[in-house]
């Protein structure tokens, strides 16, 4: 009985969550986003075919289907979703808030009928295979393990809408910026050292932390200095012990760091090389245009800010494994953007929606619990939440419910969107 408590109480949450979106769509448009949400969290899945079961819908499963499939193609809803969530998530951005921009990809390598399908490169085995590009961003304290999901798209360099990874990169940049204003640090792996992304950066007076290949120079002292040499010679002022949680097992890294003042060639801004030795032969190099002293907190926010990525990273295979994402089937390249934004929609109510109040937090709490108790303690907060929704929701929730919602558009506070009986 108290499962099924908190399932009706779940339920109700995905039903007032859909307050963010009303607003901006009609009322089938509307219902269309609330079904997918909750199948998505059903199901852990992002087929049509699941998500059409998990509504147990009294009608043919195929119609379901089909209603959905043409929801699904509506054009610009993936733009659409993704700002309102930024717009939502931006509240919680401040000004040192981590906003971390990670390009990903979707692999699939059996596929042969979905549209613009191109070579990609999967990031953890470097394998080559048919799929399509993605980026996904996500905001998070310093060592913190809160994450607040703000965007996630997916492109194909064969799509006649392409352009560059560069202008895919900088759209979701002005996309957030167009929400949280100038608050923020974006945070880019090897890869955002480009020019190209970089001049934006500091012509739009975003602040950045990046990590250096040594492909670029940087002028120290008046004269262009690979960042290599520098860091070579960098003295390295503090030290420290970390542990880094794979899979289980600790592993123990004792790092030093220091940095240096540089410039880009041919730009004035003072820019810092933060150089952190330990983690491997040659030396981590992460260049920021945030201000640098010389103390050892000062530092280790740098340190620990791009030392962020890596919850990041598990953040972005829970995305991924959660909700099935690379199991994405559908034959249109709109339904294919339209899908990852709405996966976004099912990953934020999760991570966030069930954090907005204290009561909310608590039922976020036992839904966390009833996973453990079903399936075993998971590595990852997120994973044990939606373990609990899948669960609650398929075994016990009911896509119709007796108990009567109330209506979205006399919803006028943001108190009685969070609120729950």
């Amino acid at each position: 009985m108290e499962y099924r408590q908190i399932a009706t109480k779940l339920r109700g949450q995905i039903h007032n969550y859909l307050g963010i979106f009303y607003p901006h769509f009609s009322k089938p448009r509307s219902k269309f986003i609330e079904q997918m949400i909750y199948g998505i969290q059903a199901g852990r899945d992002v087929k049509l075919s699941s998500i059409s079961r998990s509504l147990g819908e009294d009608i043919l499963l195929k119609k379901t289907e089909e209603r959905l499939s043409r929801h699904l193609a509506t054009k610009g809803l993936w733009k659409k979703i993704n700002e309102i969530i930024v717009g939502h998530g931006a509240r919680k951005i401040h000004k040192d808030t981590l906003i971390v921009i990670d390009p990903t990809d979707i692999r699939k390598p059996y596929a042969k009928a979905m549209p613009y399908l191109a070579r990609v490169r999967d990031g953890s085995t470097g394998e080559i295979a048919n799929g399509y590009c993605g980026c996904v961003a996500i905001a998070c304290e310093p060592g913190k393990r809160r994450i607040i999901p703000l965007h996630q798209r997916l492109w194909s360099a064969d799509a006649p809408d392409y352009g560059s990874e560069n202008i895919q990169l900088l759209q979701v940049i002005d996309t957030i910026k167009s929400a949280v204003g100038n608050r923020g640090i974006y945070v880019l792996d090897r890869g955002g050292d480009r020019i190209k992304l970089i001049n934006p950066l500091l012509n739009n007076g975003l602040r950045f932390i990046i990590r250096l290949a040594n492909r670029r120079h940087l002028v120290f002292r008046g004269r262009n200095r690979y960042p290599l040499d520098l860091a070579g010679g960098c003295p390295m002022s503090y030290a420290d012990t970390i542990v880094k949680e794979v899979k289980g097992e600790e592993k123990v890294y004792r790092i030093e760091y220091g940095f240096r003042k540089v410039k880009l060639p041919g730009r004035k801004e003072q820019l810092y090389l933060v150089v952190i030795k330990g983690f491997g032969k040659k030396p981590m190099m992460l260049l920021t245009n945030a201000v640098v002293e010389k103390s050892r907190k000062s530092l280790w926010f740098f340190v620990s800010s791009y030392l962020s990525r890596w919850l990041i990273e598990e953040t972005i295979r829970f995305i991924k494994q959660s909700y099935h994402l690379e199991d994405i089937r559908v034959l249109d390249y709109e339904r294919l953007r339209n899908m990852a934004s709405l996966t976004l929609a099912a990953a934020y109510f999760s991570g966030v929606w069930l954090g907005e109040s204290l009561k909310l937090t608590v039922l976020a709490t036992r839904v966390a619990k009833v996973a453990k108790r079903f399936f075993g303690v998971p590595d990852f907060h997120y994973y044990a939440l939606a373990d609990g929704i899948a669960m609650l929701l398929s075994r016990l929730g009911e896509w119709k419910q007796k108990t009567r919602f109330k209506n979205l558009e006399e919803e006028s506070t943001q108190e009685s969107l969070f609120a729950f009986q």
